[in-house]
């Protein structure tokens, strides 16, 4: 007779995976909660306790850690072994089926203390996981109930499972330890104050394989953090296919800008910038601003709000080619009138914005850093210039501001009457960023205002926004040569506000 150790923490078909074993003649052992799980269930199954003629002690931190369970779970299947282990009066163990304790769970209950944190830090789970995974020949390890109906097909037809199906059962335990051992030490380092600690973790889970990534002949798979509590990974998505790789980093892109505001807002994003960015009374007159920002760019655009889509808005987006659409709900009339185009990618998302980082590949590598999230206090901002701006300009240099932090630098953005009207995205020089951002406004710029990521480090960007009337300029500051440019705003009649934080975005 096989036997076989249960002791989970998610309990997920657990009785239905014990019952089949038991038809298959295994014996079953377990400990804690999952014994009483088992037994109260009519499962026939003894207790660790009995296997080790020891009891569990310490409140519950020890007991699996044992030679009669760990040799068992070791031990190879040849004569030296074997000798051994009986011996000491072991058993082979033939199957370990754990999980282990929801530390991420804890972790992520408001006002959770160091003391629980740290109580449902599995120690026996782990190390009973890496001895079966270890001996992978001659023991399946399961940590996952979606493994269980697999297996047993396998035991059923074949009476054992393959060399093959063993190994990926191995690796899948081990993706497991070390996922759990990075999420320990992530929140431990959190605690310890060590912003930049001496090893990093990155650990995902994959929500699913994509079909290429930037380009066709490149694989790519989409993961989504374990401790993951909004964004693209968390999305509902409630029409259309999956999302490809482009679709996911325009997406973040989208619904990063669109959450910058409180008012309503429609951001309409292409190749990670935005095209289109308004706000209004409505979503559905915010959608008319975006949308005649740039109408040839916003074709097969992504597009976000940030407020519940209502029936008016959704009519509006029936009719021009769009990849996805992102808010924080849709009303149901509104979401049957999206349906009909089939596809159509309709995402529901978390309002919630996390503080997160960045991290970025390099080749042998990886660069991390904070996240651009910084509270902008606008008593810092600096009227630098004779010329003040108005009141009446404020919204719309706000507005501008925002948007800017989102288009990749070196970048412009021109609003008036809330909306932008000309973005000038990703180019070498400030001067040249302007000029595309400008020469798309054209005569709308009039009387406009502009925003740039960075400093200028010449007066020559001022002095173009003046041949197109621009009326106030916002900018960090902070060049060796501001002064020249306070001097071309002055003799041009543009107001010019410093803001003192910089936003590049590479």
């Amino acid at each position: 007779m096989k036997r076989a150790l249960i002791s989970v923490s998610d309990k997920t078909g657990i009785v239905e995976f014990a019952q089949e074993l038991i038809r298959l003649d295994y014996e079953l052992i377990s400990t804690g909660g999952t014994f009483d799980t088992l037994i109260n269930s009519g499962v026939k199954v003894k207790k660790v306790s009995e296997i080790t003629e020891f009891p569990e002690i310490l409140d519950g931190r020890v007991k699996t850690l044992h030679p009669k369970i760990h040799g068992g779970i070791l031990a190879l299947r040849e004569e030296k072994h074997i000798e051994q282990i009986r011996e000491f009066g072991i058993e082979f163990i033939d199957m370990v089926v754990v999980n282990l304790y929801p530390f991420a769970a804890t972790i992520a209950r408001p006002g959770v203390s160091m003391a629980e944190a740290i109580e449902n830090i599995d120690i026996g789970g782990p190390s009973m996981i890496r001895s079966a995974a270890k001996n992978f020949q001659n023991v399946v390890v399961v940590v996952n109930p979606d493994s269980y109906e697999d297996i047993i097909a396998g035991l059923k037809n074949n009476n054992d499972l393959s060399y093959d199906k063993r190994l990926q059962l191995a690796q899948k335990a081990f993706s497991h330890t070390a996922a759990y051992d990075a999420m320990i030490s992530s929140y431990l380092s959190q605690k310890a104050g060590e912003i930049f600690p001496e090893h990093v973790f990155i650990c995902g889970r994959k929500v699913y394989e994509l079909r290429y990534g930037e380009n066709p002949h490149q694989n790519a798979g989409f993961y989504k953090s374990d401790s993951a509590k909004a964004g693209l990974s968390q999305a509902e998505q409630l029409n259309g296919k999956e999302l490809s790789y482009n679709n996911i980093f325009d997406g973040e892109a989208a619904w990063n800008l669109v959450q910058e505001f409180s008012e309503p807002c429609c951001v309409i994003i292409k190749h990670t910038n935005p095209c289109g960015t308004a706000v209004a009374d409505n979503l559905s007159l915010a959608f008319d601003k975006a949308w005649s920002c740039d109408p040839v760019s916003a074709y097969g655009g992504v597009i976000a709000f940030n407020e519940k889509i209502d029936l008016a808005t959704a009519q509006k987006l029936k009719e021009p080619f769009l990849e996805i659409v992102l808010a924080p709900d849709f009303d149901s009339e509104a979401l049957e009138v999206l349906k009909s185009k089939k596809n159509l990618r309709l995402l529901k998302m978390e309002k919630e914005q996390q503080i997160s980082r960045d991290f970025r590949s390099i080749n042998g590598g990886l660069l991390i850093q904070d996240a651009d999230i910084v509270s902008e206090d606008e008593n810092s901002w600096q009227q630098v210039t004779i010329e003040q701006a108005e009141l009446s300009m404020m919204n719309d240099l706000r507005l501008a501001w925002k948007v800017v932090k989102h288009v990749k630098s070196n970048a412009i953005a021109i609003v008036k009457d809330g909306m932008t009207i000309g973005i000038g995205a990703g180019q070498m020089n400030r001067v040249g960023a302007a000029k595309i951002a400008l020469e798309q406004a054209r005569e709308k710029a009039y009387d406009a205002v502009l925003a740039s990521d960075a400093f200028f480090p010449f007066a020559d960007t001022v002095e173009l926004a003046g041949q197109y009337g621009i009326k106030a300029i916002i900018q960090p500051g902070g060049s060796v040569r501001d002064q020249e440019s306070i001097e071309a705003c002055d003799r041009l009649g543009i107001a010019m506000i410093f803001t003192g934080v910089r936003h590049f975005k590479h």
